[in-house]
């Protein structure tokens, strides 16, 4: 059974920086991605890299902002986020999908999920 820990999330004003961390257990050179949902919405994909980190995707809303990269020697996964908006808030959760090569971009493509963290941005 896989656990995902996500780590990192917190107030911050806009503009300012944030690096999400997301504690896989198992095996770990999984495709893996980033998810949001803030009150009252859809979750929404972020970003997500495959098992190799040779492939990441980006939600175009993030694009140029957020940096996704991984760690397999120590099962992790981070998400940089800089130029933060207001429009960031929301809960942060890392998905894994037991998929070496793919990158995918939609939620109902990832088998296990973390708990999630918040992330605040105040304008």
């Amino acid at each position: 059974q896989v656990q995902l820990v996500e780590s990192g999330g917190g107030l911050v004003q806009a503009g300012g920086s944030l690096r999400l961390s997301c504690a896989a257990s198992g095996r770990s050179s999984y495709c893996m991605g980033w998810f949001r949902q803030a009150p009252g919405k859809e979750r929404e994909f972020v970003a997500t890299i495959n098992g190799i980190g040779g492939s990441s995707t980006y939600a175009d809303s993030v694009k140029g902002r957020f940096t996704i990269s991984r760690d397999n020697a120590k099962n992790t996964v981070n998400l940089q986020m800089n130029s933060l908006k207001p429009e960031d808030t929301a809960v942060y959760f890392c998905a894994l999908r037991p998929d070496t090569f793919g990158a995918y971009t939609r939620p109902e493509h990832y088998n296990y999920w973390g708990q999630g963290t918040r992330v605040t941005v105040s304008s």
